[in-house]
């Protein structure tokens, strides 16, 4: 439906342009942006999180089914994607593993909860919140098991993979997501002045982050194996939440999480995409490039997944 585009994706890639465009005419200078994207990363979605799964019905919420239907289609989308550049691309397989977590890591929060926001209104987003407190554990504890066993072939580097998980765990994301949790299980009331704070600064969160997104795109530039870009493109944007409406119909999974878990599995590669790759340092170009191809062909994709999600 040509509404779905004009009023859902629309608004939201418009903030996103906006961000990209003031930054390309130098408006705003990459430290405004980084600032920008450090106060919504850092502090107001961190805020975000953790006010959403405080305030969460934890046994409506998380149910087996949705995870279950995600997790499964995003580890099959990382095999594929590994594999697929093994076979197809001839990459080595170090490369392949940081192509295989560009297919794995969905940008479930700077796309996905805005456009489920604008689709199907605030109380839908109880599933997409669900995912996302698994989201960055699941996928770096996957890119990471892979890539190690694949560098010290089977020994491991215990190591490395500690200073990694303990770098990822020290995220302010998950730390949000952490401490909303033992708000929620201990059945602790959060003093109605700080709530009102805390709803205040998660106001600014999504709009923020959406602008500060455009303004970060301008430093990555088209670059690469455009073959292996479109395929990385096709895993996430299309095979993901293919796999998830799949599964989901399947567990007869409820309307409201059957849509979070399929609209949340066609958002673009997430930028985790490009830094899993850095830390490794391989496949850059492809993972800088699939995130910037990805989130402006998903204007098409998401609206098509909308229109079949009715």
């Amino acid at each position: 439906m040509l509404q779905s585009l004009i009023n859902v994706i629309l608004p939201v890639f418009l903030v996103i342009g906006a961000g990209y465009a003031s930054t390309r005419l130098g408006y705003f200078k990459e430290i405004h942006i980084d600032g920008l994207m450090k106060f919504t990363q850092g502090f107001a979605i961190p805020c975000l999180l953790f006010l959403a799964i405080a305030h969460l019905d934890l046994s409506a919420s998380f149910d087996p089914r949705l995870l279950a239907s995600f997790y499964t289609a995003a580890a099959l989308c990382f095999t594929a994607g590994m594999f697929g550049a093994r076979l197809i691309f001839k990459r080595d397989w170090e490369d392949c593993v940081a192509i295989g977590f560009c297919c794995l890591f969905s940008n479930s929060v700077l796309l996905g909860l805005p456009i489920t926001e604008r689709a199907y209104g605030p109380d839908s987003l109880t599933g997409n919140y669900a995912i996302i407190a698994f989201h960055s554990p699941f996928c770096y504890g996957v890119g990471i098991t892979v890539m190690e066993v694949i560098r010290n072939r089977g020994h491991g580097s215990a190591r490395m993979v500690k200073s990694v998980f303990s770098a990822m765990f020290k995220n302010a994301l998950i730390l949000g997501i952490a401490l909303g949790f033992l708000v929620n299980l201990s059945g602790m009331i959060i003093p109605a002045v700080v709530d009102e704070a805390l709803d205040l600064i998660t106001r600014a969160a999504l709009p923020g982050a959406l602008f500060a997104l455009g303004g970060v795109l301008v430093k990555y530039k088209p670059e690469g194996d455009l073959v292996a870009i479109s395929f990385v493109c096709c895993i996430s944007l299309i095979l993901h939440p293919a796999l998830v409406w799949m599964f989901g119909s399947l567990t007869a999974l409820p309307q409201d999480l059957f849509r979070s878990g399929v609209l949340t599995a066609a958002m673009a590669p997430g930028f985790n995409g490009y830094i899993f790759a850095s830390i490794y340092g391989r496949a850059k170009r492809v993972a800088a490039s699939s995130v910037l191809i990805g989130t402006g062909v998903s204007i098409l994709s998401v609206w098509m997944w909308l229109t079949l999600l009715g």
